[in-house]
């Protein structure tokens, strides 16, 4: 029986013949279609054939069943069925015509009927139309099936059909039953998988990634206003949570000022988000992008001390670049586009900043993109305040919608981060996904939940390259450490390039900082071994676009979820 049940909201007299097919005897090897929809008929728009019935080596049944309790044909041959309005299409045209619409279609397609009886009938199952159904031209007696025939049995009312019409075609078309009727079984299958085929459609990876990185790169009407307010103000803070579109609206903001003829900077913080940048705005002339930390050796023309430490790259660094920004005040350009300006904010590094741009932070074209929520991990002070001393013009845009995320892992984000007001409107679709959440013992090993991980995005078709694992740990992290065979071979180092085809990327939390990934797997989540524990799950769990997979120590992840250790 296709399909395996019979719908509700079915007529009555299909749901009687339906039940009565499902359960006859000896109807080993049959095929009943019921509900065949023909988008091609040869009279209508479209059609339905209610039961095509398919019985190897006896022919194949259209049968047009009629519910009505009163059948009547009028004086101006009109039909009338029940309480329908007259029409002058009856059920036996009904039926003949859904039969030759699948004859043509399966003549088509390559099915030779020429030795396969394929007739029309009509099940009337509320009467009895046998005996009370006059002799006319217009069909044959054994056409008629009633609801004595489905008292007595469908099956042996079907085989009597098909006999009689085989008999009938037999008598009409010379040599049709010469070498036996069929189909046989092989070819009973063939129709019914030509009529009902079997199919799943699935959106093909290709499309996903496609629809994800148009989205992506595709501004909202939240970030059209954020570039009025770029060219309204001649310095504006945008503040917003991971995902709203910053680091987007600095590469536009770049290439704005640099098709006015202006010469400028676009720096990070992060080295791999430097590399990136760097990437993606690689050609024009009078822009120079990549990280602070980059721009200040360039500058002062510095050499990287063996075994640097905090104090080379927080004071002695930007000292060194003060030093020759001062005595050649001509390297200011003519503006200043910096991103996670969060990671910044101290007086080294803004007192450098302040001499990278005519006329200063308080004067000059300032363009500064941060999240002061939870992203602050490297200097969690008291940021918007310092900026606001130092700049006192400063205006402020704040970005709110989620322009990365699905919305399933904005919302985990907000539960599990504690923002506030956390996220409220996303650009992109649910696409009824939730993140995973996988448990772990403190101490265990995470391999065999890192393989699961990454074989279930597999499975549901992301490439290795499409997946980052992320730890908040620098040494002895579930990716660095893995016995797992089949990890160590496809792991790799992330280093702000797509990866390679077969391999996975991994770093970690605060190296990832300000990129993306289509799926991301961060492990090592123990709130006792991570300072910031927030912040930096909050970052990490970010960077998904798509899908996420949380490998949380068990206790920690109570006290996420529960709020309770």
């Amino acid at each position: 029986m296709m399909p395996a049940y019979c719908p509700e909201g079915s007529p009555p007299g299909e749901r009687a013949l339906y039940s009565a097919l499902q359960s006859a005897h000896g109807t080993d090897g049959w095929i009943v279609l019921h509900s065949l929809g023909i988008a091609d008929h040869v009279r209508q728009v479209e059609g339905e054939a209610d039961f095509v019935v398919i019985v190897p080596d006896r022919g194949v049944l259209v049968i047009e069943v009629k519910s009505h309790r009163a059948i009547n044909r009028l004086a101006d041959g009109l039909w009338k069925l029940g309480n329908d309005a007259p029409t002058a299409r009856g059920p036996f045209q009904q039926a003949s015509e859904a039969m030759y619409s699948l004859k043509r279609f399966l003549g088509k397609r390559g099915v030779d009927l020429r030795s396969i009886p394929m007739v029309s009938a009509v099940w009337f199952s509320h009467v009895r139309a046998r005996t009370t159904l006059p002799s006319t031209p217009e069909w044959h007696d054994w056409q008629v099936l009633d609801s004595e025939d489905l008292r007595n049995g469908a099956a042996p009312s079907v085989l009597r059909t098909l006999a009689e019409g085989a008999k009938h075609l037999d008598d009409k078309i010379r040599y049709f039953s010469y070498s036996g009727v069929g189909p046989d079984a092989a070819m009973s299958t063939r129709i019914a998988s030509l009529l009902r085929p079997r199919f799943e459609i699935a959106t093909v990876a290709g499309d996903v990634r496609r629809a994800r990185n148009t989205e992506l790169i595709t501004f909202i009407e939240e970030q059209y206003l954020a570039l009025d307010a770029m060219a309204d103000n001649l310095t504006v803070l945008f503040t917003g949570p991971a995902g709203s579109g910053k680091t987007l609206l600095a590469l536009e903001a770049a290439q704005r000022e640099i098709a006015q003829g202006h010469t400028g900077r676009l720096l990070c913080f992060n080295k791999l988000l430097g590399r990136k940048l760097s990437s993606d705005l690689a050609g024009p002339a009078g822009l120079t992008v990549g990280t602070l930390h980059q721009e200040l050796l360039r500058i002062s023309g510095a050499k990287v001390p063996p075994g640097a430490g905090a104090a080379f790259w927080e004071r002695d660094l930007p000292e060194a670049a003060l030093e020759v920004l001062l005595d050649q005040p001509d390297l200011a350009g003519d503006f200043l586009i910096v991103d996670e300006i969060q990671d910044m904010v101290s007086d080294p590094y803004l007192d450098v900043l302040d001499l990278m741009v005519t006329g200063g932070l308080d004067g000059g074209r300032v363009l500064l993109f941060g999240d002061f929520e939870r992203q602050a991990i490297f200097e969690p002070g008291e940021g918007r305040r310092l900026l606001g001393a130092r700049i006192s013009r400063l205006s402020s845009h704040r970005l709110t919608a989620n322009c990365r995320n699905l919305p399933r892992i904005g919302y985990q984000v907000n539960l599990f981060s504690k923002l506030q007001p956390g996220y409220r409107h996303f650009r992109r679709q649910d696409d009824g996904v939730d993140p995973t959440l996988v448990p772990y013992r403190a101490g265990a090993d995470q391999s065999p939940l890192l393989v699961q991980a990454v074989r279930a995005l597999r499975d549901e078709g992301y490439e290795l390259n499409e997946i980052v694992v992320l730890s908040p740990l620098r040494d002895g992290s579930a990716a660095q450490t893995t016995p797992d065979s089949w990890l160590r071979q496809v792991l790799h180092p992330a280093d702000g390039r797509h990866g390679r085809p077969g391999q996975l990327l991994h770093t970690t939390i605060q190296a990832f900082k300000g990129l993306e990934a289509p799926a991301v797997v961060v492990t090592d989540l123990d709130h006792r071994l991570v300072p910031g524990f927030e912040s930096l799950m909050y970052v990490g769990m970010t960077r998904a676009t798509d899908r996420l997979f949380a490998v949380m120590e068990s206790g920690t992840a109570r006290i996420i979820v529960r709020g309770t250790p």
